[in-house]
């Protein structure tokens, strides 16, 4: 009977903890550019913020927040050249601007994550989403950790160089993890379960992928730290 009870709690716990894994998951925001950045955090219609995206994160700094255990999804953009009260920003705060697109304990399924890097509005920073402390499946590091607006078409040039509008075949070309039209999806699967955290480095050095016959796979990620 003894025996059978310590069973009991020893499934209990492990229950406990598994509930807790799937329920806990943090947004980590990383800048490593050269300059400030304001992220901008937005959720989807009817769900709660998780920032007042006022931060300013200089270069080197990190922002982490807390998502909720409940299905969550939302958008991060990068904002720069901000105020002081980030009321107004150069880039960013509208199209065109780099996205991630997260989405968290997706409905039925508490354990899922889904993510990317848009480009569809355009391109402002470059950004890079990759999931942390994982539980399982296929979980690759998305985005694109190169500055488009160096070669952007002159035509496409916005603020004075600062961002770029496209075209989707430019941004395609360049970086191929990303989404440049609203129809598009990138060639690696994708099927993350349990990231403790969700991590989005903007200006990450490098970020290098091998083409292995038709599937594009990820070779190595270069550390954002």
């Amino acid at each position: 009977m003894a025996m059978a009870r310590s069973l009991a709690l020893v499934i209990v716990l492990l229950a406990a903890n598994a509930a807790t894994s799937t329920t806990a998951t943090t947004l980590t925001l990383h800048n490593l550019c050269p300059h400030p950045i304001w992220p901008m955090i937005t959720p989807n219609s009817g769900l709660p913020s998780i920032s007042d995206n006022k931060a300013r994160l200089d270069p080197n700094a990190l922002l982490s927040l807390s998502v909720p255990p409940t299905f969550w999804a939302g958008r991060v953009a990068a904002r720069t050249g901000c105020d002081a009260a980030a009321a107004h920003c150069e880039t960013g705060s509208a199209p065109p601007a780099t996205v991630a697109q997260i989405t968290v304990h997706d409905g039925g399924d508490l354990d899922r994550a889904a993510y990317s890097v848009s480009l569809v509005d355009g391109f402002n920073v470059p950004m890079v989403i990759s999931p942390q402390a994982v539980s399982g499946g296929q979980c690759p590091a998305l985005g694109c950790a190169v500055d488009l607006n160096c070669e952007c078409p002159p035509a496409q040039r916005v603020d004075d160089g600062a961002a770029c509008r496209g075209p989707p075949d430019y941004f395609k070309s360049r970086c191929p993890l990303t989404r440049t039209t609203p129809t598009d999806v990138e060639p690696v699967p994708q099927s993350c379960r349990a990231p403790g955290e969700l991590k989005i480095v903007f200006c990450q050095p490098a970020m290098l992928a091998a083409a292995s016959d038709s599937e594009m796979v990820i070779r190595t990620i270069v550390a954002d730290s």
